[in-house]
């Protein structure tokens, strides 16, 4: 009798067990469906991958990279982490866009992308997330656009309660010329440290884009073998007092503008023999005098990667130069480190003593997805940015 109802026990207790298990596999978890649907998940892109010393923006959408810069920088929380202002300019005009930059500074906001069809959704979902608060130094402004903007983002524009100032420019050196008079308006102050780059060859220019939404000093345009005239007057209103730095070899900016634009000031050429090399001179160069340039020699520093025939996707990361772990652009290749990048990045690696903790490190921006810098790329950086024991 007494193993009988033991069975019967066993039974009841098997059945209430299995009916519990059947109630519990077919019950919806309380958890949001946006977040249980692997339908959903799996074609929806990270925004941000990292490693232990590198951060991924994960697009190499322009328009999208601007937007992931933007929202890494300002979160927009409260008034502290609003922009004052955003930039906006075409993203097929990549030397306007390059040197509207500057304006990244200034104005303490991110440059966004527009196009001639009008402001793409991401933009303007970001410039409402962003709600800028206006330029306290600049009469309220709100958005800054800068060179040909199509009567569609006037139109959008309109449509938003936000103050707008317009930078009018076709050409980019007249482009260049027209941000370093407004920003002298607004500033009240002429830099006298000017950055000289090629119009024509962005893998030797952008490397200055960096440095110019992170300081007050002008990127102004050149030709291989011409200075514009608008270039000339920007240069003429330092009464021959300018600091100028070319960027970029004599194949980039011949021997003979470098010798026309002594008339203006000092002239110093910062150059390499390709665009990645050309990048290192640039991150390592500093002068004294004027304290221009980053003079990146030691560990303890950022660097922000991309490759260099992409320059909007340079452009659009540029504002991580300004705010937080503040990054000077280099060059990669899609796959792999180039040696001469590896030796300068080994270069600023520094050996810890007894602890890892006593050492300062490095970090890195890598500027696309998987399509244009690749996963083995961004382990070799990560590689080489750590730490090495004694």
């Amino acid at each position: 009798m007494k193993k009988m109802i033991a069975g019967w026990a066993l039974a009841l207790l098997t059945a209430g067990i299995l009916a519990w298990s059947q109630t519990v596999n077919h019950s919806e978890p309380s958890i949001p469906s946006a977040v249980h649907s692997k339908e959903l998940l799996k074609d929806t892109p990270v925004p941000w991958s990292a490693t232990k010393n590198t951060i991924r923006l994960n697009t190499s959408d322009p328009v999208s990279a601007a937007v992931l810069t933007s929202k890494t920088l300002w979160l927009s929380t409260n008034e502290h982490s609003r922009p004052q202002s955003v930039i906006l300019v075409d993203s097929a005009q990549w030397p306007i866009a390059a040197v509207s930059a500057d304006l990244t500074q200034l104005s303490q906001g991110p440059l966004l992308f527009v196009e001639e069809e009008g402001i793409p959704k991401e933009t303007l979902e970001e410039l409402r997330r962003l709600k800028p608060r206006g330029a306290e130094n600049n009469k309220g402004i709100d958005i800054i656009t800068v060179g040909p903007i199509s009567e569609k983002v006037m139109k959008d524009l309109n449509g938003l309660d936000y103050k707008v100032d317009h930078i009018d420019a076709t050409e980019p050196a007249e482009a260049a010329a027209a941000i370093d008079e407004y920003a002298t308006k607004v500033t009240g102050s002429v830099p006298t440290s000017v950055i000289i780059g090629s119009m024509e060859r962005p893998n030797y220019t952008l490397p200055a884009v960096s440095w110019i939404a992170h300081m007050p000093e002008t990127l102004l345009f050149v030709s291989e073998k011409d200075v514009p005239e608008d270039t000339v007057k920007a240069l003429q209103k330092r009464n021959g007092q300018a600091h100028i730095y070319i960027i970029g070899p004599e194949k980039v900016v011949s021997h003979s503008v470098e010798e026309n634009l002594r008339q203006y000031g000092n002239v110093i050429r910062i150059a390499g023999d390709d665009p990645y090399e050309n990048a290192i001179h640039f991150a390592q160069y500093h002068d004294p005098g004027t304290g221009f340039g980053w003079g990146i020699r030691s560990p303890g520093y950022s660097l922000s990667f991309s490759i260099p025939d992409s320059p909007i996707l340079s452009i659009a990361a540029a504002p991580l130069s300004h705010m937080g772990k503040h990054a000077p652009l280099l060059y990669t290749e899609r796959d792999g480190v180039p040696r001469s990048i590896m030796k300068y990045v080994e270069s600023i690696q520094q050996a810890y003593d007894n602890s890892p903790m006593e050492a300062p490190y490095n970090h890195a921006w890598i500027i696309g997805d998987e399509k244009t810098l690749t996963t083995k790329l961004q382990s070799e950086i990560d590689e080489i940015l750590e730490n090495a024991a004694p």
